[in-house]
């Protein structure tokens, strides 16, 4: 699924050079739930967004879903992200005056293709994440937790190779933190690919392996000790 092979990024400002990542070479094999860990400025972020096709690496390269990304262009990464990335963030990103099943049918929007029954796959994404009684709600009609699950719907509506999350846990307590990452727990065991980006080992722990970057070079690679997982209807029905 992913194959990243010495992958180096490099900012240059004026005659200050400044090298975030250095070299780092991993693969992540279709159906794994992988967290990517790492302090502030150790590049988790740099590599989230070389991942995520928002940005380029200076050098080495990018293989997703069987696709060489390093030399795509601007419209060809957009093209990319659109068919093949589900994004969820920390922050939840809704339009405030839109309903969930309308915030959830917006990656159709950007397609240069006639969808189906958009309604009807956002509706089934709602569904999925356990919100399809809510779906005519405003976002303020709904919790952190439930907003963050139609954040995760929009990211899963166009079915992508890649639920690419980061830090989807950083604005919500503890137990609609639970619940979100019971979820990805839930959608990984379904059979989706997931890559969390965290500074929270806890979180961290969810996932089946564990990346750790270090000074803009991968220091470790494990895999998790499986701890018991809460029931997955929990979090597809929480309220």
């Amino acid at each position: 699924m992913i194959d990243i092979d010495a992958i180096t990024k490099r900012y240059v400002k004026g005659s200050v050079t400044t090298d975030v990542l250095k070299g780092i070479s991993f693969e992540i094999a279709a159906g794994e739930y992988v967290a990517i860990m790492g302090a502030s400025g150790t590049g988790k972020s740099t590599l989230m967004n070389i991942l995520g096709a928002l940005d380029t690496p200076t050098s080495g390269r990018y293989s997703l879903d069987g696709q060489d990304v390093s030399g795509l262009d601007d419209d060809a990464l957009s093209a990319l992200r659109n068919r093949k990335i589900g994004f969820v963030f920390q922050q939840f990103h809704l339009l405030d005056r839109t309903s969930a099943l309308v915030n959830v049918s917006l990656p159709f929007i950007y397609r240069d293709e006639e969808i189906a029954d958009t309604e009807g796959r956002a509706a089934a994404a709602l569904d999925a994440v356990g919100l399809g009684h809510r779906q005519h709600y405003l976002p303020s009609e709904l919790s952190g937790g439930q907003q963050q699950r139609v954040a995760i719907a929009r990211a899963l509506v166009t079915d992508p190779a890649l639920l690419l999350a980061d830090e989807p846990t950083g604005n919500l307590d503890a137990a609609s933190g639970a619940e979100v990452l019971a979820l990805f727990r839930r959608l990984n065991n379904e059979g989706r690919t997931v890559v969390l980006v965290t500074h929270d080992r806890d979180v961290a722990e969810h996932a089946s392996r564990i990346l750790t970057l270090v000074d803009g070079r991968l220091a470790e690679d494990r895999l998790v000790t499986r701890r018991r997982e809460p029931a997955p209807s929990n979090a597809a029905t929480a309220e």
